[in-house]
């Protein structure tokens, strides 16, 4: 009877060719390829649907969509394909470096930079003397000096930093492999975990101590008959441990590694460096991560760390250290194959002559950490009136850095408060141009002001009143 059924209902649905022919899909002057793959997998989509429908017994006589309804399906689609993503979406989340928002927001100079690179451009040229030059010959001595290292490289991302200096200063085999201590098996977004990813160009990880307590003994004994090892330090930078814990200081992993001359690997990955400014309610919560010229002052050999983090510019992955050891990772096969665009270049140069000012650097991530609750409580009452919300739709919050960095810390803040259903309202925002992404409390939607910057406050309001 199921198998009757499944043929009964599977010869409703039209062919391919007769979808194709839809008005709804002719005269799109796209590639026939193109088009034909959305429409099969449409129709596959639909089959697959009304056979588990029919299978699971929920429902013998499954309706099944018609010629006009998958031509929308599949026009839909393609519609969704053909518009450039990523779009451009405003964060009312309260999360300063939202890792699925992209993180830190590029400054207009860095913006500006990515445009001019973005056509023909002096990427691999000396301009002085006519000869092919490297792409990184003015930004890695700026990053250097910043950053009071002896050289610097720039990979694409932070794992890609991480993955390099493992595989390019450490060795595999018996005599190899970096020694992590256990506690610093950390697990990022998305399932990846920092272990796996250093060991993917095939240099073991020795998992020494325990999950809360290692020593400096543990190293030491991951060392003995490993002359091409490395050590390795991961900072907690997305979690906290407290109670029986311990972990051998970063200055006297440095003093092991050099009396056995091998290197220490530091990934700090926020990209800290320090605070240059005390102005403003929340610059002073980069006083509590470590920095990165902290990290060689200490004695690390390489630190690894994102560009898009607390540094607050594109995705990038640095590796800041000595001389000795960065070229030695910029001559290894995996520098090439993981090496930086021109435009991430670009936006990273402008935002590292951004860091380079004596002042708090004019960057978007800085502006959202320095703006007090007053003005934001100010402006948030500004915007209720204008849209004729009562003002206790205007409510005190808090903030978090997000990306990864600085765990548990807050920044007081302030936030609109959607009227009506929380989930309608959310859903209703995402679908805007542009979409506005906020976050649910208490069965609310909460718009935070402090990841929203006053120049998008025309566009909020736009997006805001679509609730009315």
């Amino acid at each position: 009877m199921t198998q009757a059924l499944r043929a009964q209902h599977l010869r409703k649905l039209p062919g391919v060719d007769r979808l194709l022919e839809h008005p709804r899909l002719t005269d799109l002057g796209l590639r026939h390829a193109l088009v034909r793959r959305v429409v099969v997998d449409a129709i596959a989509a639909e089959r697959a649907r009304v056979l588990a429908a029919i299978d699971a017994a929920r429902d013998p006589n499954p309706p099944v969509a018609e010629l006009d309804q998958l031509a929308a399906i599949a026009r839909a689609r393609l519609d969704h394909w053909l518009r450039v993503h990523p779009r451009a979406v405003l964060n009312g989340t309260g999360v300063l470096l939202h890792t699925n928002l992209g993180r830190a927001p590029l400054s207009a100079a860095a913006r500006l930079a990515v445009n001019d690179a973005a056509g023909t451009c002096d990427l691999e040229l000396d301009l002085g003397d006519g000869k092919r030059g490297s792409r990184l010959a003015v930004l890695s001595p700026l990053l250097a000096a910043l950053f009071e290292a002896e050289d610097v490289l720039v990979v694409n991302n932070g794992a890609a930093a991480l993955l390099l200096a493992c595989t390019a200063l450490a060795g595999g085999g018996p005599t190899g492999g970096v020694a992590l201590s256990r506690g610093q098996h950390v697990e990022i977004g998305d399932s990846f975990r920092v272990a796996e990813m250093a060991a993917a160009g095939g240099v073991p990880v020795l998992a020494i101590g325990s999950t809360n307590r290692t020593h400096l003994r543990d190293y030491a004994a991951a060392l003995q008959g490993r002359p091409e090892a490395a050590l390795l330090w991961v900072h907690q930078s997305n979690f906290v441990q407290a109670g029986f814990v311990h972990q051998p200081e970063l200055a006297q992993l440095a003093g092991l590694a050099g009396s056995h001359g091998v290197p220490l690997i530091a990934d700090l990955g926020s990209g800290s460096m320090g605070v240059v400014s005390s102005s403003g309610e929340g610059v002073g919560v980069l006083a509590e991560e470590p920095t990165v010229s902290a990290y060689l002052e200490q004695g690390a050999t390489v630190v690894t760390f994102s560009g898009d983090k607390l540094l607050g510019g594109p995705q990038a992955g640095i590796l800041a250290g000595s001389a000795r050891a960065i070229a030695r990772c910029r001559r290894h096969p995996l520098a090439r194959a993981l090496r930086c665009g021109k435009l991430a270049l670009a936006a990273l140069h402008a935002t590292a002559i951004a860091h380079a000012s004596a002042n708090s650097p004019d960057l978007p991530f800085h502006g959202m950490l320095a703006v007090g609750q007053a003005q934001l409580r100010a402006r948030g009452q500004r915007l209720c009136h204008a849209l004729g919300w009562s003002p206790d739709h205007v409510q005190d919050c808090e903030a978090t850095i997000g990306g990864g960095s600085l765990p548990g810390q807050t920044l007081a803040s302030v936030a609109l408060v959607a009227p009506g259903n929380a989930q309608r309202a959310a859903a209703c925002l995402r679908r805007g141009d542009p979409p506005l992404v906020g976050r649910t409390r208490d069965k609310q939607l909460w718009i935070d002001l402090r990841t929203l910057t006053d120049i998008d406050d025309e566009l909020l309001l736009k997006s805001l009143r679509q609730l009315d």
